[in-house]
């Protein structure tokens, strides 16, 4: 099974996210995949735009919690600084009950002349009750919104 389509989040870099050698640092590139997932999946505040797979309501005062699991990143190349954001393509690689695999490939920027791959990452998610802590499953309007975009999950070189 492929990808039948994947987001496209673009991602801009903070100075700050450098580190002594000149690139982006490793823990830097867990903020900015955060940024990325929460802009495809959390839904936008009036007036700001959104793919059609934002559609979690999350917080403790809307009753669900989306909670890392398991991340895991492959890094193949360091990234420099640059003015054009990031292209982070995203998809899912499994949809379960109460959770979700997203998937993620690290690009430069979508119209640079040699695209560069520099990271693949997948992060599990559950989706929790705010305040018993106990899984809450996909609701119908999430798998309608995410199933176009289920695909192969990543499978890493070097394990």
């Amino acid at each position: 099974m492929s990808a039948s389509r994947r987001l496209h989040i673009p991602i801009h870099l903070r100075w700050g996210d450098l580190d002594a050698f000149n690139h982006v640092n490793n823990t830097s590139m867990l903020k900015l995949l955060e940024e990325a997932r929460v802009r495809a999946f959390w839904q936008p505040e009036p007036g700001e735009q959104a793919p059609d797979t934002a559609v979690l309501s999350t917080g403790v005062d809307q009753g669900v919690l989306t909670l890392i699991a398991r991340q895991e990143i492959e890094y193949l190349a360091p990234v420099p600084y640059q003015r054009r954001p990031l292209d982070v393509e995203m998809w899912f690689g499994k949809l379960g009950g109460s959770s979700l695999q997203v998937c993620y490939d690290v690009f430069s920027h979508a119209e640079s002349d040699e695209r560069v791959l520099y990271a693949r990452s997948t992060a599990v998610i559950v989706l929790v009750d705010a305040i018993t802590g106990r899984p809450v499953r996909l609701s119908p309007e999430m798998r309608a919104a995410w199933e176009p975009y289920v695909g192969e999950p990543i499978a890493y070189q070097h394990r």
